[in-house]
């Protein structure tokens, strides 16, 4: 032990995934991948305390019981920002009186619990938008807050279980804790344990989330071609149009809110995509490198950030939440948008019709 820490001390750079391209000498450590988890760490910390902010400053995103998944992603997403501080501090040399295995066994697994909690909520997401649009009459009663809280600590129940065993020497959940040598080089993925992961967490995901939003969009169309329709064959009455009007604007807010969680859902699987493609294919033995590794992990972890992104482009809910947030700090700006938005005023006159 003493020889080999005087070897690093005489100058042998320490590991690094990304190679001897990401380290410098003068600061002593692995430059580019403190700089990439840092840069990340930030953006999902920021980014996941915003949303979890704005949900408490805008009842209206309430209303809908996807947020109490929303929510439940958000923790887990601020969770994976704040045990990415793990890795950081390891390149820095700040954890160097810890056990290298055990730190890098608990941050690998806590990582993929909180993953598994997203991927598991955004199926549960799917499943709520399924069941209000295919049973609206009894959504009701089906999904009751009893139920949805039950759900959600199912939810994390199950995910700590599924990535259990690898604490018992079957095998490696994933790569998040390669920033340690002890994991990269001595902790090897499990063909049997992949296997395992994939059949009772990735495949079911997956397949929940395709059937429930290839159903829900082939309802859609199925209802916008009815409509269009009944609109042609009666449009030459003006009370039908009107009728049809307001047919056609009934489910444009859920059909809008399904398309949020829709871009959601996609987003995060094309950003998990490379990982799990990798993950499969190193645990075969048909392909193995560091580069690519740190790559895939990190590109699944900077979704934990996207889903506040996606909200405040796409909702406009949420960005009314998050001008509330922020209107303290920026009290001048809040007052021109509002006189912006201010209608103009117009004359009184009555008109039966205006009446709400």
């Amino acid at each position: 032990m003493n020889s080999s820490s005087d070897v690093n001390q005489s100058g042998s750079p320490p590991f690094c995934l990304l190679g001897a391209v990401g380290y410098s000498h003068r600061l002593d450590t692995c430059v580019l991948e403190v700089a990439v988890i840092l840069f990340l760490t930030v953006l999902i910390i920021t980014g996941n305390l915003v949303v979890i902010f704005v949900f408490h400053c805008a009842p209206l995103l309430h209303h809908h019981t996807t947020s109490h998944f929303i929510q439940t992603m958000a923790y887990a997403d601020l969770l994976v920002g704040v045990s990415c501080l793990v890795p950081s501090l390891s390149l820095l040399h700040y954890l160097r009186s810890l056990n290298e295995e055990l730190t890098c066994k608990v941050f690998g697994y806590m990582v993929s619990v909180l993953k598994s909690v997203s991927m598991a909520s955004l199926a549960c997401i799917s499943v709520d938008r399924y069941i209000a649009i295919t049973r609206p009459l009894s959504y009701a009663t089906l999904v009751t807050p009893c139920r949805l809280r039950v759900c959600i600590v199912l939810i994390w129940v199950y995910s700590a279980l599924v990535f259990l065993p690898s604490f018992f020497s079957w095998g490696k959940p994933g790569y998040h804790g390669d920033i340690f040598q002890w994991c990269a080089d001595s902790w090897k993925t499990s063909p049997g344990f992949s296997t395992f992961i994939v059949a009772l967490l990735y495949a079911p995901a997956a397949l929940t989330v395709c059937f429930t939003y290839g159903s829900i969009f082939k309802i859609c169309r199925q209802h916008t071609r009815e409509i269009t329709q009944r609109h042609a064959r009666f449009s030459s009455q003006t009370e039908g149009d009107k009728g049809e009007r307001g047919e056609r604007c009934e489910g444009c807010p859920d059909k809008r809110y399904a398309m949020v969680l829709f871009r959601i859902t996609s987003v995060f699987y094309v950003l998990w995509m490379p990982y799990i493609l990798y993950f499969l294919l190193e645990s075969a033995g048909l392909y193995h490198h560091n580069v690519a590794s740190f790559l895939t992990t990190w590109l699944a972890i900077s979704n934990s950030f996207c889903n506040c992104l996606i909200y405040s482009l796409s909702n406009s809910v949420f960005r009314k939440g998050l001008g509330r947030l922020f209107s303290p700090l920026f009290p001048s700006c809040l007052s021109c948008m509002d006189t912006k938005k201010a209608p103009a005023p117009v004359s009184p006159r009555p008109d039966s019709k205006c009446q709400v």
